[in-house]
């Protein structure tokens, strides 16, 4: 390469946006990545894919390509920020895509409806539900998990691993007309499967409320500091300077049932399966939320929803394609 070639790539790169310059070296490609075709060029690496399940005309599965991987940000802007409130840079909101480093080095499940019209912009299945899933054995690795900038659970998983495996889940929504229960329920039966397969001992993320406000939340943050906050083995406090705190009413003042009912679904179907939360909520101004740190290990779920979505040794979803 000669000095004029690499000036003109300098200069090139100067004249690039800055966050499109920070991306471009934020974004290794994991093996996982490259057995689905992620950070390739398109057509290159591509496998079958994985699917765990389907129910009637929708299926749930792994994304493949980077182009399955984009549907999926689609739907995330669609829920994120033309739903909800979160606020998009111009990039983001030119590119109409929920987007950021993490994607490339995640898997991403699926929940695509094959029927419905009208298809999506490329004339694909739709993209109706999704989760961004980063195992602690892939490249990147625990200390690198998104929550770690909300929560120190970096503490947490040196002192709990080897014998615990960590995974962190994240971006999860479900496009408005197919929130129900079986759009939902083959979204966790893929998660499901998805942990088995890979052995996975403990789940956490963070999860929301919506607004900035906690006072608003008042009730339920309380009912979830007295009554369902880790045990001091399991306990991850948010960073003192973003900590909000959660007892914002004394135990004898809540009225359970009241402050239940107003649980997101999300954290009450953790809580249905055995999580506990961490201590701090974090007021997230870019999404327009308040996050709490959720924590499952799976040696807490409910024995009673294996008879639905399979026992722990079992390998393959309930609702697999070929059952």
């Amino acid at each position: 390469m000669t000095t004029n070639d690499t000036g003109n790539r300098r200069a090139k790169l100067r004249r690039m946006p800055l966050s499109d310059r920070t991306a471009k070296f934020l974004r290794p490609v994991s093996q996982p990545a490259r057995e689905h075709g992620l950070g390739l060029p398109f057509g290159i690496g591509r496998k079958p894919p994985t699917v765990y399940g389907a129910i009637g005309s929708l299926e749930v599965r792994l994304a493949r390509t980077t182009a399955e991987v984009r549907r999926a940000q689609r739907l995330r802007y669609e829920v994120f920020y033309d739903e909800m409130s979160a606020k998009p840079s111009l990039a983001t909101q030119l590119r109409r895509r929920d987007q950021d480093a993490y994607d490339a080095v995640c898997d991403h499940l699926l929940v695509i409806d094959k029927s419905a019209t009208p298809r999506d912009a490329e004339g694909k299945a739709r993209v109706v539900g999704t989760y961004r899933v980063l195992r602690q054995d892939m490249p990147r690795g625990s200390r690198s998990f998104y929550t770690q900038s909300e929560y120190n659970i970096a503490q947490l998983i040196d002192e709990r691993s080897p014998q615990y495996s960590f995974m962190e889940l994240g971006r999860s929504c479900v496009l408005k007309p197919y929130r129900n229960k079986r759009t939902v329920e083959l979204l966790w039966h893929g998660l499901w499967t998805y942990i088995r397969e890979h052995g996975v001992d403990v789940m956490l993320g963070c999860a929301s409320f919506a607004g900035t406000d906690p006072d608003e939340h008042a009730e339920a943050l309380s009912f979830l500091y007295h009554h369902r906050l880790a045990p001091p083995e399991w306990r991850v406090r948010a960073h003192d300077n973003l900590h909000v705190p959660m007892d914002r009413i004394p135990a004898d003042k809540i009225d359970p049932k009241a402050a239940l009912k107003s649980l997101p679904p999300l954290i009450k179907g953790y809580l249905r399966l055995g999580s506990f939360v961490g201590d701090g909520a974090v007021v997230d101004h870019q999404f327009g939320t308040t996050d709490v740190l959720v924590i499952l290990p799976v040696e807490n779920i409910d024995p009673r929803y294996f008879e639905h979505f399979g026992a722990p040794d079992e390998r393959t979803s309930r609702v697999a394609v070929n059952a």
